[in-house]
């Protein structure tokens, strides 16, 4: 599959357009803040940011995670939620710009209230700071009739931030194509998996697609903009689509057979995310609102946005290149962001304590300790390799079990997978785990996000000694009766699955080193 490198970068060719230009000699570069920098979009958004020129502050809870992100002195992580408008307000000093890339894209019954509060405080914020310019990416949505809640409330969001006296610029895309996005997840492992699929009615709407590295177009060049450059606009790409064809168009390029597609009146949106959280990565409380923002025409009602931001240079993306340069991502191993980097919302907010024991709780432990003649590099090679296509190295079937029950109890279980094949960062998801501490050949440190009676961690650890030694750790918190109950029900598969996993391991680094040893030989001679 070919690839350009254009869904990592600014598009070919057209970098200098989001260079940012003194006004006058000296003139530091404009501070940006960044909200949701640790998002799909924001993620992405950041680097380009960065080579633009501009200054970025991060507001984020979890600075650590940020960190993974934002690797430069030209990046400032201030810790605060964006709920507290007196850390928002904190975040706000000494700022031009704004972006606004924070959405709750969850079930919970609350979401529009998170929403509202979190854009009152950035209004509010902005406001007081005397902020340039605000930048909001919101939803495709019609005029009329009734929307979607998660719509809905992304057109209040959207309001909440014009009524603020600042300079707002409100952009509002449909369905983003690009390597990771939940709704490219979507499209391609619905396609690959059934042949033939019942739908609900919207699969005969309307779709308008837009290629991510056309949203990042309109997001830089919106800091370039006059103050006069304010209001709503739409945009999207090239082309008009029904849903259907766009899953007929990734079947076409990843050469599948057609898909024949049932339109059935009887899938409502509900029944029809529980349907995608079973056949795809995307779980059901993420499925819901992609859904439910489908049941419309998803198309731009005008192109007034081409007055103030002209398309990129070559013109925007098309759906079937938008295609190829996600799949090209995939392939080479170099997806920048993913859906799945949003903070799971029942995840721990605070990390493990560094003595459990002394954490002032019951805590269970296994721990596993193997001595190994490989190389510390070797081990760490292996175990950062944990999870998605290499699987958790031992007893799969077992794996397998515990991944589709946490599904059917509305877990994200095993399909999640991971970013990237070979590279982690604090922050990336690994199946049901989370990188909470990733410290190179020395401690990688998964924490659980699958449905549990308590809190669960696992550590993975490369040690010193007389020789290599690899430590295991699984530390788990039980949640009242049901806790202790759920731990002393799988104490007995720990010695297949854990035991195993270490061996394994173990084995893997140890082979690894025996390869390196044989190259190297090969390369002397």
């Amino acid at each position: 599959m070919g690839e350009s490198g254009a869904d990592l970068t600014a598009p070919s060719g057209a970098e200098a357009l989001y260079r940012w230009s003194p006004g006058y000699a000296g003139e530091a570069a404009p501070v940006v803040l960044l909200l949701g920098a640790t998002g799909y979009i924001g993620g992405r958004l950041l680097p380009r940011l960065l080579n633009a020129g501009y200054r970025v502050r991060v507001l984020t809870r979890r600075p650590d995670r940020a960190r993974g992100f934002a690797a430069s002195d030209a990046v400032e992580i201030v810790k605060g939620d964006a709920m507290d408008a007196a850390a928002v307000r904190r975040a706000m000093d000494g700022v031009r710009y704004v972006y606004h890339l924070v959405h709750s894209m969850t079930g919970n019954r609350d979401f529009r209230r998170f929403d509202r509060v979190i854009a009152r405080n950035v209004a509010a914020g902005a406001a007081a700071a005397g902020v340039r310019r605000l930048v909001y990416l919101g939803g495709l949505a019609p005029r009329s009739g009734r929307l979607s809640a998660h719509l809905a409330s992304r057109r209040e969001v959207g309001a909440i931030l014009q009524r603020s006296g600042v300079p707002v610029l409100v952009l509002q895309a449909g369905v983003v194509i690009g390597s990771g996005s939940a709704s490219f997840e979507m499209i391609r492992h619905l396609t690959e998996v059934l042949p033939v699929m019942p739908a609900p009615r919207w699969v005969r709407n309307r779709i308008q697609p837009i290629a991510i590295r056309d949203v990042l177009h309109y997001l830089l060049r919106a800091l370039q903009l006059g103050d006069d450059a304010v209001g709503v606009f739409d945009v999207g790409g090239p082309d008009v689509l029904r849903y259907d064809q766009m899953m007929n168009g990734y079947a076409r390029l990843a050469r599948l057979p057609r898909r024949r597609i049932w339109a059935l009146p009887v899938l409502t949106p509900r029944l029809a995310s529980h349907w995608v959280g079973l056949v795809t990565p995307v779980p059901s409380s993420l499925a819901r609102p992609l859904v439910e923002s489908l049941q419309h025409d998803c198309v731009m009602r005008d192109h007034r946005i081409d007055g103030i931001i002209p398309p990129p240079p070559g013109g925007l993306t098309s759906y079937d290149e938008a295609l190829a340069l996600a799949l090209g991502r995939i392939e080479i191993d170099r997806v920048e962001t993913s859906w799945v980097d949003a903070t799971v919302a029942r995840a721990p907010s605070d990390p493990l304590p560094s003595d459990p024991q002394w954490a002032g709780r019951v805590v269970y432990t296994d721990v596993r300790t193997v001595e190994t003649t490989a190389s510390r590099e070797d081990l760490w090679r292996v175990i950062t390799g944990i999870g998605g296509e290499n699987g958790w190295y031992s007893t799969p079937l077992l794996w397998a079990l515990r991944g589709w029950g946490d599904r059917l109890y509305g877990g994200v279980g095993l399909q999640r997978g991971r970013r990237s094949r070979t590279v982690l960062r604090v922050g990336d998801a690994i199946d049901f785990w989370r990188v909470e501490v990733c410290e190179p050949e020395r401690l990688l440190r998964l924490r659980a996000e699958m449905r549990l009676p308590g809190l669960a961690w696992l550590d993975l650890a490369c040690e010193n000694g007389a020789r290599t030694r690899y430590r295991q750790r699984a530390v788990f918190f039980p949640r009242g009766l049901s806790g202790r109950l759920y731990w002393l029900a799988v104490t007995p598969f720990h010695g297949l699955v854990f035991s195993g996993m270490a061996r394994r391991i173990v084995a893997l680094a140890e082979g690894e080193q025996g390869r390196s040893a044989a190259r190297t030989r090969r390369s002397g001679r």
